[in-house]
């Protein structure tokens, strides 16, 4: 018979506990030194290498502005000379005596004197940066990214693997207060208005003589901002963002039409079709909480709507700089046309009060990376919870938002989200005039001490009582297939063969979106 030896009991004498403790510390003081600075808490922004003061300044380079709806073949770029900065100064200045006769007049740039300028073309921004590792496609080629997307590339599924690296770039400290409250101003600045002066050089096609002088400015059209330092060689391209009367963004009421067209294709859930009174603006609206899927990608698409323009920007911006880090920013619509821009090709993107963007971003089949933890994202979203339009509740046939015809009904963003509870801190309550960029800059962004900190968002679902199916017609062949496949009889059988055919069914889908199992 087998006995257990009596089992011994074994006392950590005080220096080995020690040294456990010790190493533990040790252990610990490693791993919050190595994480990224946006994911530490309290961490300082000064430390090392993780944040650094560019050795330069930004400053406006250049101004590019597209056409849309039926200009979108125009396309040009202004280079900003000292003539254009003088005469933009001298614009500046006379509209902001206007500006002083109207209480309610939004201003043109910040209040705070750190900033203050007599012109804000003219005005040197100072960033921060910090090193980011971001997946990303190893192909970034603008040409080859569009193929990809609009599914023109076959791919397999080994090979999209294989496409994607961790790749270490020199990202904007969104950490640092004075990093994000500039990029705020880069993004203000592409609202103000600039003199019909300067030559204009075509990107594309030239412009239609009979086109009126103010074209791009205050008729039509989507416009890019340029900063760049040219000793670090790093690119900002700052998108104009929502400019509507009735829903604050800038004061100015420039692009009305064409923004909200694009605010309402982008973020709401079927072609701004809000009820039965509401025009849509498209056609793929098909009964109560049901649309057409293939025909909203089409139209999200189209050459003449922002994405694609937003796109040729970025486009001229790279031939300018092809070998300078490039970031993006924008308030509201360019805030959100930024953080698109920044997926599709891999680009650092800080959005501020921007709407919901991951419905568009799905719709419009953008990169996905397989696998990618949040914090090796590169997309930023700044905002305040008192702005219905960034929380994504300025929705419902009530709200102001419908109330002057705009469908936002997405509350969904992409990245991560870097949120000031200023309802808690500040007794706000939620209204649409918090939107404004420059009560974001003045009020918010340099109200608090600290940058908000930068979190995954909470999982989201937009539209969750819509129905979307492939196309128009799929209902109605659904129903024409249960019905023949009840009969037995051969001619039904080859009836229903013929109808699967046209209206198969995508049952799964591959990382970006397009469809590589169907269902008949």
């Amino acid at each position: 018979m087998l006995h257990k030896s009596p089992s011994r009991k074994r006392f950590a004498s005080p220096l080995h506990l020690g040294c456990i403790s010790t190493l533990t510390v040790l252990c610990l003081i490693a791993y919050y030194f190595a994480l990224p600075d946006y994911l530490s808490v309290g961490k300082s922004s000064s430390r090392g290498a993780m944040d650094q003061k560019s050795d330069g300044t930004f400053r406006l380079k250049s101004i590019y502005r597209h056409g849309v709806g039926a200009n979108h073949r125009l396309h040009q770029r202004l280079e900003v000379t000292p003539e254009v900065i003088s005469a933009a100064g001298m614009l500046y200045q006379e509209t902001t005596t206007q500006g002083q006769d109207f209480e309610d007049q939004e201003p043109l740039w910040t209040t705070n004197a750190e900033y203050a300028t007599t012109n804000p073309f003219d005005f040197e921004f100072e960033l921060r940066r910090m090193p980011l590792m971001m997946k990303r496609m190893k192909e970034r080629d603008p040409e080859f990214i569009e193929s990809y997307i609009y599914g023109e590339t076959y791919i397999t599924e080994e090979e999209e693997h294989a496409m994607w690296i961790d790749d270490d770039i020199v990202a904007p400290n969104i950490t640092d207060r004075g990093t994000v409250v500039s990029l705020a101003l880069m993004s203000s600045n592409a609202y103000v208005r600039i003199p019909q002066t300067g030559d204009w050089r075509n990107v594309t096609e030239p412009w239609n003589e009979t086109e009126p002088e103010d074209f791009g400015w205050d008729g039509d059209g989507i416009r890019g901002h340029v900063f760049y330092n040219e000793v670090e060689n790093i690119v900002v391209l700052s998108i104009k963002g929502t400019s509507a009367q009735g829903l604050p963004g800038s004061g100015e009421d420039e692009t009305t039409g064409n923004d909200k067209i694009n605010d309402n294709l982008l973020f709401s859930c079927c072609c701004a079709r809000v009820s039965y009174l509401w025009t849509t603006v498209c056609d793929c609206y098909v009964k109560s909480y049901t649309c057409d899927e293939s025909c909203l990608e089409k139209e999200l698409r189209r050459k003449d709507r922002f994405y694609s323009a937003v796109v040729d920007i970025y486009k001229g911006v790279l031939k300018e700089y092809p070998d300078a880090a490039i970031w993006v920013t924008g308030h509201s619509l360019g805030g959100a046309l930024a953080s698109l821009l920044g997926r599709t090709f891999g680009l650092p993107a800080v959005a501020f009060e921007s709407p919901g963007e991951l419905l568009p971003s799905k719709r419009l089949h953008l990169p996905f990376p397989p696998g990618l933890p949040s914090y090796m994202e590169g997309i930023w979203h700044f905002g305040h919870n008192a702005d219905p339009i960034f929380m994504g509740t300025c929705n419902g046939a009530s709200s102001s938002c419908s109330l002057v015809g705009y469908a936002m009904e997405t509350a969904c963003h992409t990245g991560r989200v870097c949120v000031y509870d200023v309802v808690n801190d500040k007794g706000w309550s939620v209204n649409m005039f918090n939107h404004r960029i420059h009560k974001v800059i003045d009020e918010v962004l340099l109200g608090y001490e600290q940058a908000a900190k930068c979190v995954e968002p909470e999982p989201c679902v937009d539209c969750y009582n819509w129905k979307f199916i492939p196309s128009r017609d799929w209902e109605s062949s659904s129903r024409l297939i249960t019905k023949t496949k009840s009969h037995a009889a051969p001619t039904t059988t080859t009836r229903t063969t013929a109808t699967t055919t046209s209206s198969s069914t995508c049952v799964g889908r591959n990382w970006l979106g397009f469809c590589t199992k169907y269902e008949l």
